[in-house]
């Protein structure tokens, strides 16, 4: 891998009370996310507009798509922890992406389903998929890495971190998606693959701002051969070259995926429980049981949330009067609100975690997935009510605004505290599964957020009567099910038992 220059860097310097390794984190996930965002925003429309996929197969192909992508990030854990450490997995998880997003861009074609071309986007797909599996589990554990378990400063440091994500997501959307449907489907995807180079050369240019961490466990046996003379680095990224073409074949079969999905993640769970119960004290198996219980909610809440650029996108195209200040704004440009909701209110929310803890007022990492849920269904009943309003007119644009607030508010309850969760509840030679595993389990609610979207019927004849029917009853069912959360919040919180880890933080020294 590419050498470092060297950065003077102060061990123990900070920005604005944080390590600068946070930052550096927040950059190179910002352009990383700006890759990702910007193609899934146009990702449904080239499907539709540009292959001239139907509704029902673009729909599961997407959800397929976004489902891998949190597939992965099991693998990419396990191979962290176990040889390359994060910080090379998330380098030559980087080089994977933007490798995928060139090749969509040299690939368009004329248009249809023409058999070369359609391949030659599985393809990089594919490869999207597998650096995204080395990417995105790894960089949340380099943050974690930064921070001690009882720092004060982990939740307001993923909630920072997680803003970076969303500058990202922000910007991608109208880049890529102005390029994308205004001047060519190459031009979007090709500025998705520049972003991801960006991230890359940060990434390198900046390492010593890690300060160490996320290094290999054991360097010297990750140099040894493997293979004849290739050491056990380099046979890693040969593996990941032919998981590639391994995907490439699974992703062609999208309406498979569900099984494969079902499997993997009941043994992934099995084992998880396995080790739990036969390795660990009873602290940690009832820390590691609180993770799962998170875990557990995570399909659901993702399942409802990632109609965002699916059925939701094509609802805001094809239903909403998205005309602002004279100007038919494009569709995939709503994709970015979201992401700017964030920017706006993650330092708020940094701020109210840091103020009620202060206070001992701060809702535990459970009640806090409660909250989420609740907000999210409110989310889809709020534009249902918009719909309901406008009768046979167009949706106001208005209450897009108002499901994406009420979903960002949620996703700021749910992403960056369970990110800190994992890293918080999990022992140190499996927090690169657990976080993986956390990732799989959005896996299974991007492929039912397909399902859903499938569900929806959106625009058939264009008649909105089941998509808002849809929308009404898991609103609903989202809603009934966060008030379950919290009420049982306060007995997982003490399987949690936070109130050791500063003693163990001081048996360990």
């Amino acid at each position: 891998m590419a050498t470092a220059i060297t950065v003077p860097a102060e061990a123990g310097k900070t920005w604005l009370g944080h390590p600068r390794g946070l930052f550096l984190l927040f950059f190179a996930e910002m352009w990383e996310r700006f890759s990702y965002y910007g193609m899934r925003a146009i990702l449904i429309f080239y499907l539709t507009k540009h292959f001239l996929f139907g509704e029902d197969k673009a729909y599961i192909l997407y959800g397929a798509y976004t489902s891998l992508v949190y597939i992965t990030p099991v693998i990419g854990g396990y191979l962290a922890d176990r040889f390359l450490g994060p910080r090379k997995a998330v380098l030559v998880g980087g080089v994977f992406i933007a490798i995928g997003h060139f090749l969509i861009a040299i690939t368009e074609g004329p248009g249809g389903q023409d058999g070369f071309y359609l391949n030659g986007f599985y393809l990089a797909l594919a490869s999207i998929i597998v650096g995204t599996g080395f990417l995105k589990a790894n960089i949340s554990v380099l943050v974690g890495e930064l921070y001690a378990r009882d720092d004060h400063r982990r939740d307001p440091a993923f909630s920072i971190f997680y803003m970076g994500i969303n500058l990202g997501g922000a910007s991608g959307p109208i880049v890529c998606g102005l390029l994308g449907e205004l001047w060519g489907w190459s031009w979007g995807f090709g500025a998705a693959g520049v972003g991801m180079l960006l991230g890359l050369v940060m990434f390198v240019w900046l390492r010593p701002w890690l300060l160490g961490k996320g290094e290999p466990p054991a360097p010297e046996k990750l140099r040894a051969p493997a293979i004849g003379t290739i050491s056990q680095e380099w046979t890693i990224y040969a593996s990941a070259a032919l998981g590639v073409a391994a995907i490439w074949m699974v992703i062609r079969y999208a309406e498979l995926l569900g099984y494969t999905l079902l499997i993997f993640s009941a043994l992934t769970v099995a084992y998880i429980l396995w080790r739990s119960v036969t390795v660990l004290t009873k602290v940690e198996r009832d820390r590691m049981f609180a993770a799962l219980f998170l875990i557990a909610l995570n399909p659901l809440f993702w399942g409802l949330f990632e109609q965002t650029g699916s059925s939701l996108n094509i609802f805001t195209d094809r239903n909403v009067d998205r005309v602002i200040l004279g100007w038919d704004v494009p569709a995939s440009l709503f994709q970015s609100v979201n992401s700017i909701y964030i920017i706006l209110l993650a330092p708020l929310f940094a701020v109210l975690w840091t103020f009620l803890d202060k206070r001992r007022l701060e809702p535990s990492s459970p009640a806090k997935f409660g909250i989420g849920l609740i907000l999210c269904g409110a989310g889809f009943l709020v534009l249902v009510a918009g719909a309901a309003m406008a009768g046979q007119s167009l949706t106001p644009v208005i209450f897009v605004f108002l499901i994406y607030l009420l979903h960002t508010m949620a996703e700021l309850c749910f992403s960056p505290v369970g990110l800190s969760a994992m890293t918080r509840l999990s022992v140190s030679n499996m927090v690169g599964l657990v976080m993986g595993t956390w990732f799989l389990a959005m896996a299974a609610g991007n492929f039912i957020a397909g399902l859903i979207a499938r569900a929806t019927g959106s625009g058939e004849a264009g008649d909105v009567t089941q998509v808002l029917d849809v929308y009404s009853r898991i609103g609903w069912f989202s809603v009934v099910v966060g008030g379950l959360v919290l009420l049982v919040s306060p007995y997982v919180k003490r399987m949690m038992h936070l109130d050791l880890i500063a003693a163990e933080k001081g048996k360990q020294a």
